[in-house]
């Protein structure tokens, strides 16, 4: 039997996400012990000790399913971010919600639009239920909101938007993305992923936009973060999307039940607390960033500035090359 033929069409066409290669597996492959992986843009430092604490304060509870409504978790945000708990939806990661929001607001033959360069997570959700991909081409690497803009048909029903963007590190700042809201119909689901905001908060300050300050005046966004990133909790798997409470019931619908583990919620709402530890990340972070830039020019390599714990870099070459060459080094990077 062809169990392909068995599968709905988007999901046939699919090839699954491939993630940065496991220390483990080149391990196994050259014998490398000290392992420096660079290619799932990481936090170095690991997770806050406090969020370790907490996950060995609920080892003995593991019997038990996890509060599948993750409230103390949403407390948190919420008092944090001067939120109502109903605004947040959390997920495993925020590639789940993604994916949530996707099957929630869009089907066979309607379109979903995003960017040249964008997330690789978009395209995959899009195929999968069937939907229409409509890819605008990047300007200068990056989003081209205005070409985003010209693509909505009567059939657009999500645009995917990245800032900062991953893989390239670009950037739209406050005015063009007030813009793009402005002129974007209240029908079109609009999601901000600021899966780096942290990061890109700290080195762009001025003129790059906080997604959570455009939720009262266009109830057709979603804004969409993680504890992955700057938290340092990404084999946890946690993540979270704040919008109009009518939206976040609708997601909450849709979500698979328990689909944040016991450890990630006590994890991620006790890293929350622990600002010196963030604090320490991002400037860690800042310091890595400007040496790398520095070895670039030094080099004669054009790279593309990035907001993000990642960045580009025009190796010269074939890509692939360099990769392999860097994998024998015990060095792990993205071609």
């Amino acid at each position: 039997m062809d169990y392909d033929e068995l599968a709905v069409p988007g999901v046939r066409a699919l090839t699954p996400y491939q993630p940065g290669k496991p220390i483990e597996e080149l391990q196994r492959e050259y014998g490398i012990k000290d392992v420096i992986k660079l290619a799932s843009n990481e936090n170095p430092l690991g997770p806050s000790p406090v969020a370790l604490a907490a996950i060995r304060s609920e080892l003995d509870e593991l019997a038990r399913y996890p509060d599948g409504n993750g409230f103390e978790l949403k407390q948190a945000l919420a008092n944090k971010y001067k939120l109502q708990t109903e605004q947040i939806t959390l997920g495993n990661g925020s590639n789940d919600i993604l994916d949530v929001i996707a099957r929630t607001f869009a089907a066979a033959g309607d379109e979903i639009i995003f960017s040249q360069h964008a997330f690789a997570v978009y395209p995959l959700v899009t195929q999968a239920i069937g939907a229409k991909a409509v890819v605008t081409p990047a300007k200068e690497w990056g989003h081209d909101l205005d070409a985003m803009g010209r693509a909505v048909t009567d059939k657009t029903k999500l645009i995917f938007l990245a800032n900062p963007n991953n893989p390239t590190g670009t950037w739209f700042d406050k005015t063009e993305l007030e813009d793009f809201l402005q002129q974007t119909p209240e029908r079109i689901i609009v999601v901000l992923d600021e899966a780096y905001f942290e990061y890109a908060s700290q080195l762009q300050a001025g003129d790059y936009p906080d997604g959570l300050e455009y939720l009262a005046r266009y109830p057709n966004l979603i804004v969409t973060r993680t504890f992955s990133k700057a938290y340092g909790l990404a084999g946890l798997r946690v993540g979270y999307a704040i919008s109009h409470p009518g939206i976040a019931n609708l997601l909450n619908r849709v979500r698979q039940p328990f689909n944040v583990n016991s450890l990630a919620l006590c994890a991620a709402t006790a890293a929350l607390d622990d600002q010196n530890h963030l604090m320490a990340s991002l400037e860690l972070n800042q310091l890595g960033m400007g040496l790398y830039q520095q070895h670039f020019e030094q080099m004669g390599l054009s790279f593309i500035p990035s907001l993000g714990n990642f960045i580009s870099v025009n190796v010269g070459e074939c890509a692939m090359g360099v990769y392999d060459s860097l994998l024998r080094e015990g060095v792990i990077v993205r071609p």
